[in-house]
C-alpha cells in the first residue's frame, strides 16, 4: 500500500471549521501536518474583521504548526497555464489557479468544498469536503 499524499487544505474547509462544523473539525483532526497555500492564508486574513480575529487566525495556525506554502516560480508558471487553459471555458480564477497549482507542484491532495472550481484541472487530486 502506497503512503497517502499530503493534504493541502483550501480556505473553505478552514472557514467551516471556524463556524464550528463538527465534520470539518473531525477531518482536520486526522491530518497530522496542516498545509495551506499562502493564498489561502491571505484569503483567511482578508476575512478577519479586526485585529483580534487576525491574531486568533495566526494563533490557530501556529498551534497546528501549519506549513504555509509560498508561491514559487514553478507554482506561478503552472497557475498561469491553468488560467490560460481554463479561464474562458471554466472560469478559472487567480486564487484557485494558484491554490490548485500549489497542490500539483507539491504532489498534494487538495481538500476543498468547492470541487467545481477545480474539477477541470488535470493532474490535480481532489478530496471533496462535503459540509
Amino acid at each position: 500500500m502506497s503512503p497517502a499524499l499530503p493534504v493541502l487544505i483550501d480556505s473553505d474547509v478552514l472557514i467551516w471549521l471556524t463556524r464550528g462544523h463538527v465534520g470539518a473539525a473531525q477531518r482536520l483532526g486526522q491530518i497530522s501536518t496542516w498545509r495551506i497555500s499562502v493564498v489561502t492564508y491571505m484569503e483567511l486574513a482578508q476575512g478577519c474583521r479586526n485585529k483580534a480575529e487576525l491574531a486568533r487566525l495566526k494563533k490557530g495556525l501556529a498551534v497546528r504548526n501549519t506549513d504555509v506554502l509560498q508561491v514559487t516560480p514553478a507554482i506561478s508558471e503552472r497557475a498561469a497555464e491553468l488560467v490560460d487553459s481554463l479561464a474562458l471555458s471554466h472560469g478559472m480564477r487567480l486564487a484557485d489557479a494558484l491554490i490548485g497549482a500549489t497542490a500539483i507542484v507539491h504532489g498534494a491532495t487538495l481538500m476543498t468544498a468547492n470541487t467545481r472550481h477545480f474539477e477541470a484541472v488535470q493532474n490535480l487530486v481532489i478530496e471533496a469536503f462535503i459540509p
